[in-house]
């Protein structure tokens, strides 16, 4: 199938306009590499959030954040695409998803105690919840890509050993496979947690980002189910910063469930001193007014998830890869490719022979992601064309 006809938001901007931008994806290698790993979008941003930023910097509306503006914004885009009532009064403003993760687990567990991570995993789990003075864990994830409920009972029994308080902390899409959960799913986490009295702390920033079928339904049902919809006791973090590419406007909001607005309402006052009110002003204006962004951006990833599969049937078909659920990534399982069997690392390789930057494997975990690399599918046609012929030519 040739799916490489036509034209998506993402080939809006041309390579050269990228390449003077000056954040981490544009100035971490040499011009001669091709960046398809960190998570930036190659898009135009929308023209709402720039008209809104722009205004507030000439109306000098500099300070600091108030009022709920940007929880209501995450209220009416979740009633809108997951049917989810969020509790406005009960959230609470954080610095941004990481950093709201980092506090919440103060809250919910003590220095010392274990965080539950389930590899291959997005990396940063593993620095912060060390910067929040917490082990990790790891209950990787089963062979089909899903979290194994047998694996994740042993950690929690481990990590509440001698009655100490324990966090699970969940990627909702998870990273880097791109996998929802299942409301099935999210029960039985829940009633594993309620019987060891493990906390759950759910990342669901790519929420928006769904990509299976068309728009959020499955028939009659949501694809992404809110976790604090299914486990009471658990915390989520939003933010709008990833589906609508806004990682320099840092803010987040943090959902608790019912039996969580304790728990959350314990949040200390000094932590809404670390939100950007720009990015308040910048996520709120997305999240209310830039729907039709946002749904040319799915329809454009839906577009290059056909089109990575035609290009790696054609250039390197020992590759293996599932489109996922969800984000923007395709986490490639190289471990065929005989270049790559003798544990040499692709997304060196490719690097190093190909001049193209890809997330490496092990990042996420290792041993579960040695062999694979995660590629950055919010690009251009013509980038995934290039991207994937230099791929495939590193392994040769």
């Amino acid at each position: 199938m040739d799916v490489r006809g036509g034209t998506t938001i993402f080939d809006s901007v041309p390579l050269d306009a990228l390449r003077r931008r000056t954040s981490q994806k544009w100035r971490r290698y040499p011009a001669d590499v091709l960046p398809m790993y960190v998570a930036e979008m190659d898009v135009p941003q929308p023209e709402a959030v720039v008209r809104a930023v722009s205004d507030a910097m000439r109306a000098g509306d500099t300070g600091y954040v108030h009022g709920p503006g940007y929880a209501e914004a995450i209220a009416g885009f979740a009633a809108a695409r997951y049917g989810w009532d969020v509790p406005v009064a009960d959230c609470r403003l954080v610095p941004d998803v990481m950093l709201g993760i980092v506090e919440v687990l103060r809250l919910v567990t003590d220095p010392g105690d274990a965080v539950v991570i389930n590899p291959p995993v997005y990396p940063p789990f593993v620095q912060f919840v060390e910067h929040a003075d917490r082990r990790p864990l790891p209950a990787p994830l089963g062979p089909d890509g899903r979290l194994d409920l047998d694996v994740l009972a042993a950690a929690f029994a481990a990590a509440t050993t001698d009655s100490r308080r324990a966090a699970y902390l969940l990627c909702h899409p998870h990273n880097p496979t791109g996998t929802l959960h299942t409301a099935a799913e999210l029960a039985a986490v829940g009633e594993l947690a309620r019987r060891y009295g493990v906390r759950v702390v759910a990342d669901e920033i790519h929420a928006p980002l769904v990509t299976a079928g068309r728009g959020e339904q499955d028939g009659a049902r949501p694809r992404f189910v809110p976790t604090t919809t299914v486990i009471p006791s658990a915390i989520a973090l939003h933010s709008a910063s990833k589906a609508f590419n806004l990682a320099a406007l840092k803010a987040a909001v943090a959902v608790p469930g019912p039996d969580a607005r304790a728990d959350l309402a314990r949040l200390p006052e000094i932590v809404l001193h670390g939100v950007s009110h720009l990015g308040a002003v910048a996520h709120t204006t997305a999240l209310r007014d830039c729907g039709d962004w946002l749904d040319a951006v799915l329809d454009g990833l839906r577009h290059n998830q056909r089109l990575l599969s035609d290009l790696l049937a054609t250039h390197l078909p020992a590759a293996r890869w599932a489109p996922p659920d969800a984000t923007y990534f395709a986490w490639l399982d190289l471990r065929d490719v005989p270049a790559v069997r003798d544990g040499a690392d692709p997304a060196r390789l490719a690097l190093d022979r190909g001049r193209l930057a890809l997330n490496p494997g092990p990042t996420f975990g290792a041993p579960e992601g040695v062999g694979f690399a995660r590629l950055n599918l919010a690009a251009s046609t013509t980038t995934l064309e290039d991207g994937v012929r230099r791929l495939a030519s590193a392994l040769a």
